[in-house]
């Protein structure tokens, strides 16, 4: 439908809904979603604001293909000043709330200053307004979203929220929707939590209409899909293993980082695979995966649907953990995993299940209490400090630690500060593995440089998300090129960041570039939306976005010194595996990577460059 050119502004200061129109020119500029909302956030909010006060601004958006008939076309994104890295926060997520925010006739919702009372908005259609949500604080997101809809007696209302993480301002809690698909990483839970909005509910009813080119849509979304279907990973690996399938490949490699990154191998990441995931168990003859899903509109289905073992000490007490529900993905499985030496794969799956029930990114939570596990191993903490016993490898530790952090009780509100502002505190901020303070996803980029290059100059802080070269130097997409060597990574990391910024604007999953690639996007964005959308002007909206979020975080304070990887992964050789004795080259990829994006050696984008993407 391109855009619904309608944005919803919610004072929460003033408990006010307002309906204006979508800035078109923007649009044209920004595409959707990521790019457009933060071009939005960056036009009307100071860049050093506190993420945690009223003058912060959270944004959630579509893109003009979310809710339409593309493949994977059901995304939203939030964007805002992250409470965690003091950067520019997007955060992704699928499931069904995004094509619903279309349905309703939203691209946007805007949401400014902070409500006195907790409260949640109601969206259906165009009425919208904000409603007591007293009797919902202090709920987990499950119990959020069910009593929501009972209250409304529509069991088809979407509801994106935040449980006890958000409320308690969490560093890395996340906005949840669905039961089990959030909008994870940097912390835009808190943000919501700090406005006292518990949720967002929405019930659309108008459908898509407004297609550009309603036959040649047709026929480039048909075509698009034929591809993903002819291709390996996006048609067997993803629906059959998930993300998962990358556990056994990235430890045979040497890039699993084990024990706060301490090591690139783990020895029991077969126990915590894909595979063992479809393994039956000794104690029921059952397997921990029940089914594959899909998000909305979505061909892949790479989603995980389980069942813990009702008889693990975890939850053998609790049947409300019983049930089917969202499963282990790789990113997941490897930080409550590999990242603090647990090969136990039920444990995993219980802390995961505590991260969607109150709202928590299992990336963080789990890399944040590999430090807390190597601060005990030296010493620094203790048991009587912590509360428990907490080697590595511990899995109560871990169990009880994901209880402790998503009720904010004991050492928990000290592991929901994250990982750089815990190891800091105890003295060792060189043990926090991340970037701008964000913790790394699951490459060590000892064995794959490019991920190395990728996380440092990640406007949001390290993440996987914002230039997959994993797929280019693991798995041969869209060419392979050698993970050890640095020789090209810096075009190579720039093209999957401005490619990556495309994807997310147009409402898409950037799984899909698996297969796809702009070549194959363009045809269904210009069938969409109006105006001129070739190629070559994709390819310059997705370096003007990543340009914008830049230039935004070089306001907020940040420069090229943020640009960085911890010591442990420049100075400190890997031990085993085939990248044996490497350390990250960071030092000699980063000048050449500023060169080619246009900038200057401090990383600041030139005039020129400002100039010529039209941001000066």
């Amino acid at each position: 439908m391109g855009w619904n050119r309608k944005v919803l502004r919610v004072n929460l200061a003033e408990g006010t809904c307002t309906a204006e129109p979508l800035n078109m020119q923007w649009a044209d500029e920004y595409l959707g979603s990521r790019g457009l909302a933060t071009k939005y956030l960056v036009s009307e909010t100071d860049p050093k604001v506190d993420p945690l006060s009223p003058d912060n601004k959270m944004i959630m958006a579509t893109g003009p293909l979310t809710g339409t008939m593309a493949s994977t076309g059901g995304r939203y994104t939030v964007v805002t000043k992250g409470p965690l890295t003091g950067a520019i926060a997007c955060s992704n997520s699928g499931g069904f709330f995004g094509a619903e925010m279309k349905f309703a006739g939203w691209d946007m919702v805007i949401f400014e200053g902070r409500s006195p009372t907790p409260v949640y908005l109601f969206i259906e259609n165009e009425r919208a307004e904000l409603r007591d949500a007293s009797h919902l604080w202090g709920r987990s997101c499950w119990e959020t979203e069910e009593t929501i809809r009972a209250q409304h007696q529509d069991p088809l209302i979407r509801v994106s929220s935040i449980g006890r993480a958000g409320e308690n301002q969490v560093m890395f809690a996340c906005i949840v929707n669905d039961l089990h698909r959030a909008a994870g990483r940097s912390g835009v839970g808190a943000v919501m939590g700090s406005k006292n909005l518990k949720a967002v509910a929405i019930r659309g009813t108008k459908g898509v209409s407004g297609i550009r080119d309603f036959p040649g849509f047709i026929k480039a979304t048909s075509e698009a899909k034929k591809v993903l279907a002819g291709n390996p990973v996006t048609s067997e690996g993803l629906p059959k293993f998930g993300t998962q399938v990358l556990m056994n490949v990235i430890n045979e490699m040497g890039a699993l980082p084990t024990r706060n990154h301490r090591d690139v191998q783990f020895e029991d990441a077969s126990k915590i695979s894909a595979e063992a995931m479809h393994e039956k168990r000794p104690s029921d003859g059952k397997s921990q995966l029940v089914t594959n899903a899909a998000c909305f509109g979505c061909t892949i289905a790479c989603g995980r649907i389980s069942a813990i073992d009702k008889t693990h000490f975890t939850v053998k007490n609790n049947p409300k953990y019983w049930g089917a529900s969202g499963g282990l993905e790789y990113e997941a499985a490897w930080a409550l995993g590999a990242a603090n030496g647990v090969g136990d794969l039920e444990a995993l799956q219980y802390a995961n299940l505590l991260c969607n029930e109150q709202g928590m990114d299992p990336i963080s939570f789990g890399a944040t209490v590999g430090a807390a596990m190597e601060l005990y191993e030296m010493g620094v903490l203790t048991q009587e400090r912590i509360g428990l016993d907490a080697p590595f490898g511990s899995v109560e530790a871990l169990a009880k630690l994901a209880e402790m952090t998503a009720t904010g009780e004991g050492f928990g509100k000290e592991i929901g500060l994250g990982s750089k502002r815990l190891c800091a505190k105890y003295g060792h901020p060189e043990l926090s593995m991340s970037v701008k303070g964000q913790e790394f996803p699951a490459y060590d980029s000892r064995g794959i440089q490019g991920m190395g290059l990728a996380y440092a100059t990640s406007n949001r802080g390290a993440c996987h998300l914002r230039g997959y070269t994993v797929a280019s130097e693991v798995l041969g997409v869209p060419v392979k090129t050698d993970p050890h060597v640095i020789e090209g990574k810096a075009e190579l990391v720039k093209a999957f960041q401005d490619a990556t910024a495309v994807f997310d604007s147009a409402g898409i999953c950037v799984f899909t570039s698996f297969a796809w690639t702009l070549a194959d996007v363009q045809p269904q964005i210009a069938a969409a939306c109006d105006g001129d959308w070739s190629m070559e002007k994709l390819a310059t909206v997705g370096e003007r976005i990543w340009n914008m979020e830049r230039q935004f975080n070089n306001a907020a304070g940040l420069s090229a010194k943020d640009d960085n990887l911890p010591p442990r992964l420049t100075s400190e050789p890997a031990k085993t595996g085939p990248a044996k004795g490497m350390v990250n080259r960071l030092a000699e990829m980063l000048p050449e990577y500023y060169g080619v994006r246009g900038w200057t050696p401090e990383g600041a984008p030139t005039p020129e460059t400002l100039s010529r993407l039209g941001l000066s």
